[in-house]
């Protein structure tokens, strides 16, 4: 059955959710920060899907449809976030010994936790910088650089050549590296070596 028929059938549609949740949840779970939100954007993902199911031709596969689906929904799920940041209620509340005595912070914090903190704010920036590519060049990145394709898969997945690939890549890549400069500093280390 083809794809355009798969999908039009409420019962074919359900198979093919059956087929691709597991693709799409660890596609979800590399783009967004919990596990709880990685269930929520496939599943936001499949309703869009299923509303806009008319409108799949079926020139592209149904698995590269659904992808460019999801990356949306979790991208802009990422775009949210970055402008509201989000702190944990429960980080936020008092803390108290045995006794019921609140305990105060002891200071900073150790080392470990601080390495913790500069990995999750890393990727914290590179999602918002992804986030924030033209469409073509956030779904090369990725394809290539978050999925690990190839870029004969890249190419396939987005009907485009293979050289065309490499060279969105490329811009992409640098468009990213420009991104991030500001989170990583950079701007200010160039500021201090021209002193």
């Amino acid at each position: 059955m083809t794809g355009p028929a798969r999908l039009s059938d409420p019962k074919r549609f359900a198979e093919v959710v059956k087929q691709y949740t597991g693709r799409l949840l660890a596609t979800a779970r590399r783009l967004t920060d919990s596990e709880a939100d990685a269930h929520d954007c496939v599943q936001e993902a499949f309703l869009l899907a299923y509303r806009s199911r008319s409108q799949f031709e079926g020139r592209a596969k149904i698995s590269s449809w659904l992808h460019r689906i999801l990356v949306n929904v979790a991208l802009e799920r990422v775009r949210k976030r970055s402008r509201r940041p989000e702190e944990a209620l429960e980080d936020l509340q008092p803390t108290f010994d045995e006794r019921g005595c609140r305990v105060e912070s002891q200071g900073p914090a150790p080392a470990e936790a601080q390495v913790l903190l500069e990995r999750a704010e890393t990727r914290t920036a590179v999602r918002d910088a992804i986030a924030h590519l033209p469409e073509g060049h956030r779904e090369i990145v990725l394809i290539r650089d978050i999925e690990g394709k190839t870029t004969a898969d890249a190419a396939r997945e987005l009907s485009i050549t293979q050289s065309a690939a490499r060279v969105r890549l490329h811009r992409a890549r640098a468009a990213l590296k420009r991104l991030l400069e500001p989170a990583m500093g950079v701007a200010g280390d160039k500021e201090d070596n021209k002193r």
